[in-house]
């Protein structure tokens, strides 16, 4: 089994990140689609065999009224109420369609869309996922979709609907029991405490032993690759930290 582990956006110089990891959730892609001079930038200074994962645009999981909008530059074309929450209209698959443009610039094979707490486990919710994911191309593109919220509850009807939509669920394996739908699983991690995202955690030797614990147990459910991005203040020491310890246990580093 191949582990892979990165951050969730560049937490340090690029030149340093690109010395020491191999792996990046880029999040800048969420509030704003990057310009062409971005992706070039990203490319040129990234070292060989060097992977992108790909923060899906906003406009696809958020209407526009959400407060992460405030975020953002970018100005959607089209009825600003046709986006968010995966309805299938012709404003967010225009919004995928720009998304899957920038993941097929940086040789992405994996997207992540995140849903926001609102965007809860309702049958009409289900429906639209379902008309979305089966009428917009991919054409390789892995999706990842990290569910918040009253999902967190629904195990069941998160994995599958993952199935039924070949989707690889995203959750915090240090929180909830990992999910293995398919040959990848995916974990981003916000750290620990009593809120279920705590940024300005700094994990422990002994949770990163757990994480690896955690890890380990999706060996035999057949599962071949493991994304492991941590998404905290320190997630670059961290996330080094954990390299260094599967490299202790032999495990094989994407």
């Amino acid at each position: 089994m191949i582990v892979k582990v990165g951050c969730c956006g560049f937490p340090v110089a690029r030149k340093k990140y690109f010395s020491r990891m191999r792996l990046v959730e880029l999040q800048s892609t969420f509030y704003n689609p990057p310009s062409e001079r971005s992706i070039r930038g990203w490319l040129r200074d990234a070292p060989e065999g060097f992977e992108f994962s790909v923060k899906g645009w906003m406009a696809i999981t958020h209407p526009i009224n959400s407060p992460v909008w405030r975020r953002s530059r970018a100005k959607p074309p089209g009825d600003p109420a046709g986006y968010g929450f995966f309805r299938p209209t012709d404003e967010n698959v225009g919004a995928w369609e720009r998304t899957m443009g920038v993941c097929e610039a940086l040789g992405a094979r994996i997207c992540v869309l995140q849903t926001p707490p609102a965007f809860g486990a309702s049958e009409e919710n289900v429906r639209n996922m379902v008309d979305f994911f089966s009428s917009v191309r991919r054409d390789g593109l892995r999706i990842a979709w990290e569910p918040r919220g009253e999902w967190m509850e629904e195990r069941g009807k998160v994995e599958g609907l993952c199935e039924r939509l070949d989707l690889i669920p995203v959750v915090d394996i240090l929180r909830h029991e990992p999910m293995a739908v398919g040959p990848i699983a995916y974990t981003r991690l916000h750290g620990l405490g009593a809120r279920e995202y705590n940024y300005g955690y700094k994990y422990t030797d002994a949770d990163l032993m757990a994480l690896l614990d955690r890890v380990r147990s999706l060996e035999g459910s057949g599962v071949s690759e493991v994304y492991v991005l941590f998404n905290n203040v320190h997630m670059f020491e961290d996330a080094s930290r954990f390299m260094g310890l599967l490299a202790d246990r032999g495990f094989t580093r994407g």
